[in-house]
């Protein structure tokens, strides 16, 4: 008689609690028992924008990713218990280990993204399938509902290291959902010293003030660059001029020749520079708006998934001398150093934590998701009956 498992289905944008086949293992798997699930923000993109997302992902030559005619098992956040182990399969992580994985695995020969594809059923069930070779145990009796932030936190470091930031450098988070929560305390456990987030919701700079937000601003009645000048930033073309005309008039009046001593300036990073600006709304017309705000040479990170089209004038980008850069995912190393500095409590993220709910309780977490004065992030434990976050 096969077994099967209670999980939650994707199908056309309706969600379901289906009973599926208990997953079947393949040489390098791990089968894990759901302990903690996050709903992402990419989960709800997917439930209704499959279609545009999987043409992206094919720009990028991966062809498998899901459509809205597909069933899929969403989550990709997760924590679990190790129950069995594949065929030929070192059994060096054991049965009873609680831990996290990179959500890849390979099926049949190839590789495929846990919960973003229909090869490969993500954690809205009772068990999930994943690459022991991607899998880390849990250190130090981090508790699984912390773990799960394991995954979006990786996301929010590999955005930080992208960006290059000094510890001396302004850094700007635009948007304090989840991942801009997540870049607010990885930047802060990254050792930078002053960090400003940007919210039209009040509820949203209080959980960016528990992540360690140096400055919280509402952008209905301010702006995060208005204190730009007073960290030594260039708002203005003509204070840069300025700036270069003066130097020169100094440097001319030294004993060296003065390109010698501009090498070294640029050797010690003493150039003019902005502050890194961290895009994570991905609505249409945002990047736009913080290339024309921004102080002049700032680096604009792009963190928010925009699924729509969008325009940006690039004579202002120009102007500006902006360095737009955009990010996806993280490395194994990340995501390890992301669980440790959870499991260490350099970052802290239950502050995220807003909701559990049950299987019988995902559409309703998705609804409550919507507003953002009532959730952060939500959590699924499979075992709950609890249907409403």
């Amino acid at each position: 008689m096969m077994r099967s498992m209670k999980a939650v289905t994707c199908r056309k944008g309706e969600l379901e609690v289906a009973d599926l086949p208990t997953p079947v293992l393949e040489r390098g798997h791990l089968l894990l028992e759901v302990v903690r699930c996050g709903i992402c923000g990419s989960d709800l993109h997917a439930r209704h924008h499959a279609d545009a997302m999987a043409e992206a992902a094919a720009t990028a030559g991966y062809d498998h990713a899901m459509r809205l005619e597909d069933e899929v098992v969403l989550g990709h956040e997760f924590c679990g218990e190790v129950v069995d182990v594949g065929p030929r399969t070192s059994r060096k992580i054991r049965p009873g280990t609680l831990v996290v994985s990179m959500p890849l695995v390979r099926v049949q020969g190839a590789v495929h993204p846990i919960g973003l594809s229909p090869q490969a059923p993500g954690a809205y069930a009772e068990q999930v399938v994943v690459q022991q070779a991607l899998t880390m145990p849990v250190p130090n009796g981090l508790s699984a509902e912390s773990a799960a932030l394991t995954e979006p936190m990786a996301v929010g470091l590999h955005a930080v290291r992208r960006g290059e930031v000094r510890r001396g450098q302004v850094a700007v988070v635009i948007g304090c959902g989840p991942i801009g929560l997540a870049v607010v305390s990885m930047l802060k456990a990254s050792g930078v010293r002053t960090v400003i987030a940007s919210d039209f919701s009040p509820g949203r700079r209080a959980l960016a003030e528990s992540c360690g937000a140096d400055i919280v601003v509402d952008p209905a009645t301010e702006s995060p660059y208005d204190s730009m000048d007073s960290h030594g930033y260039h708002t203005s073309a003509t204070s840069l001029f300025d700036l270069a005309v003066g130097s020169m008039e100094k440097l001319q009046r030294l004993p060296l020749p003065w390109w010698h001593v501009m090498r070294v300036a640029e050797a010690v990073g003493a150039m003019p520079s902005g502050p890194v600006v961290f895009e994570c709304v991905g609505v249409p017309g945002v990047i736009d708006q913080i290339i024309a705000s921004a102080p002049l040479v700032s680096r604009v990170v792009v963190v928010g998934v925009c699924m729509g089209e969008d325009q940006l004038r690039p004579s202002i980008a120009i102007n500006k001398e902006i360095d737009l850069r955009f990010v996806l995912g993280y490395t194994p190393k990340e995501f390890h150093e992301s669980l440790q500095l959870l499991a260490e409590g350099k970052v802290d993220g239950r502050p995220l934590l807003t909701g559990t709910v049950g299987l019988e309780g995902v559409e309703n977490a998705f609804d409550a998701l919507g507003d953002p004065e009532r959730h952060a992030k939500i959590l699924i434990d499979p075992s709950s009956g609890v249907t409403a976050p």
